[in-house]
């Protein structure tokens, strides 16, 4: 499955327009400290996390995580917007909690 069907499939509001939409996600990652995502996360995966500062950018872009996603709503700076844009990195956010995303991003990439 790649990013864009997953936006759609669980009605992510995208961020950062088309930016890696047609990239396969391997799998996913949650975890709002960056260390450890610099020691965790796999290449190709999604990231759920709270944080919305111009560092994630540098860990997606280290880890070549194919976007974030950010729960609750939160708000992210346009700064950081268009930063990611230019990266490459794209930015999703949803309503529901890091938990709840977790799951339904789990379960939609497991039924294929």
């Amino acid at each position: 499955m790649n990013l864009g069907q997953l936006a759609h499939l669980l009605n992510f509001e995208i961020l950062t327009g088309d930016i890696n939409l047609e990239k396969v996600i391997k799998g996913g990652y949650v975890s709002d400290l960056l260390s450890d995502v610099i020691a965790n996360a796999e290449e190709d995966s999604v990231w759920i996390t709270v944080q919305r500062h111009i560092n994630i950018l540098g860990v997606a872009k280290l880890k070549d995580i194919v976007g974030i996603i950010i729960p609750r709503n939160l708000h992210v700076e346009n700064e950081i917007i268009e930063k990611a844009k230019t990266e490459g990195i794209a930015i999703l956010r949803d309503s529901r909690s890091s938990f709840e995303i977790a799951g339904l991003v789990y379960n939609s990439l497991t039924r294929d």
